[in-house]
């Protein structure tokens, strides 16, 4: 059985067209051609935007020259009201400093120190879930985000200001649009972004909420009895450079990016990775096999392989973040072609992990193929679900012990099928997500 994937636009399509569908669904926007093209080039009056599935464009795009290469300020434009100027939005010296800080948080033992958070919120995930058709993407959500408040300031989902976050972010999910009209026209700095009243309103919910606790934890730094936690390490971390640290409002930004990041992508994969199992039994059974005989500590980790090559694949097929952008800071030649300076350069992940120069069966469900010599070479050159280089997202080790972890106790615990009927159509939102959701029924293993 074949994973679902949206229909591709007919070639030739208008400007006015294209940007509509753009604006509506990223993904149903593209032609068929970018599955297998190494270069495509698209012109508007306003800018000129490149796609490249070229390896070795990518290769200086994100790895030998990232600095020639900032992040476009385009996309990051509709999701100001709540980033600010976080380390999702920023270039240059202001990014670097965010990132020196950023990272130790991460590094070393970080991950043993967050497993027991992540598996007690994997637990309370087991013990919600009811039986019968069940929307998996509303609970992986709430279990993400569960993960997110555990291991970022040591509070669990039912803590009241965590609650109070994470059902304003499901408001702000319904009302952010992926992109917003300063996408698309080149708009001077003084011009009113035009963000929705109820963007901007949860927005400021939720940035007012996360500084409500960043400044409790600061209270509890200062006193000496703040928790050992993501929280902490980070706010407690000097740049080494200059010797700052975040303040209050800084790490606000920081902050949303944490959630947004980390709690949405993580239920993205972890829903479609249930999906892909519910649609392919034989695969689902080895998954449980291998959770069944798994023991609840972080050396079993280990022990679940063909499990985390199944959240891989998930990644694969159905990458959270569906598309990147970067801007050319000088004149490029890319494949013989002048790309001027201001262009927009497009790295989309959802084309790279399908394109069929460049995998085997690149749109069938096939976890086996990561202990496979062509596979792991694919991966090489055409897998970024966590992007490359220096911008690689500091917390890609963390979110594959998540996903795994989550997958393995899940299908310990329940049998998924399919809900006749309801095939999830991808498309982007702020991740990609099923258009109507993603359906599933969850039944109870006598011995899990």
């Amino acid at each position: 059985m074949i994973p679902p994937k949206p229909a591709s636009r007919p070639d030739g399509a208008s400007l006015f067209s294209y940007l509509r569908l753009f604006r509506r669904d990223i993904l149903s926007a593209q032609p068929a051609r970018l599955y297998r093209a190494w270069m495509a080039a698209f012109r508007t009056p306003f800018f000129r935007s490149y796609l490249c599935n070229d390896p070795a464009l990518i290769r200086r795009v994100l790895q030998d020259r990232p600095a020639d290469f900032p992040k476009s300020q385009r996309i990051t434009e509709g999701l100001a009201p709540l980033l600010g100027r976080s380390v999702f939005v920023t270039n240059g010296e202001e990014w670097l400093r965010q990132r020196r800080i950023i990272d130790p948080a991460f590094e070393g033992g970080r991950m043993r120190a967050a497993f027991p958070a992540i598996l007690a919120a994997g637990q309370a995930a087991v013990a919600r879930l009811p039986e019968g058709a069940v929307e998996i993407e509303a609970a992986a959500s709430h279990a993400a985000a569960d993960v997110i408040f555990r291991t970022l300031f040591s509070l669990p989902i039912e803590d009241r200001v965590a609650q109070a976050v994470f059902h304003e972010f499901r408001t702000y999910q319904r009302t952010q649009p992926i992109l917003n009209l300063a996408a698309f026209l080149p708009l001077p700095a003084w011009v009113p972004r035009l963000h929705r009243r109820a963007t901007r309103r949860s927005a400021a919910t939720i940035r007012r909420l996360i500084g409500q606790m960043t400044e409790a934890r600061a209270t509890a730094i200062a006193a000496g009895t703040a928790p050992d936690d993501l929280a902490t390490r980070i706010m407690t971390t000097p740049d080494p450079v200059t010797g700052s640290r975040f303040g209050t409002a800084e790490m606000v930004d920081q902050v949303a990016i944490f959630f947004l990041a980390g709690h949405e992508t993580s239920a993205s994969a972890l829903s479609w990775a249930l999906y892909l199992l519910a649609s392919h039994s034989a695969a689902q059974d080895r998954v449980a096999v291998e959770a069944a005989a798994m023991t609840e500590d972080f050396a079993s980790l280990a022990t679940l392989r063909f499990t985390r090559d199944v959240f891989r694949e998930a990644l694969r097929l159905y990458p959270p973040v569906p598309m990147m952008v970067r801007e050319t800071a000088k004149p490029e030649e890319m494949r013989g072609r002048a790309v001027p300076k201001g262009a927009q350069i497009v790295l989309s992940p959802w084309h790279l992990h399908r394109h069929e120069r460049l995998w085997a069966n690149p749109d069938g469900f096939d976890p086996d193929r990561w202990q496979t010599e062509a596979g792991k070479s694919s991966a090489r050159d055409a897998y970024l679900p966590f992007s490359s280089g220096p911008r690689v997202c500091p917390g890609a080790g963390f979110a594959m012990l998540e996903g795994t972890l989550l997958l393995a106790l899940l299908v310990r615990s329940f049998r998924f099928d399919v809900v006749e009927g309801r095939v999830p159509v991808p498309v982007a939102h702020l991740t990609v997500r099923g258009k109507d959701g993603i359906w599933l029924k969850a039944s109870r293993r006598s011995n899990p």
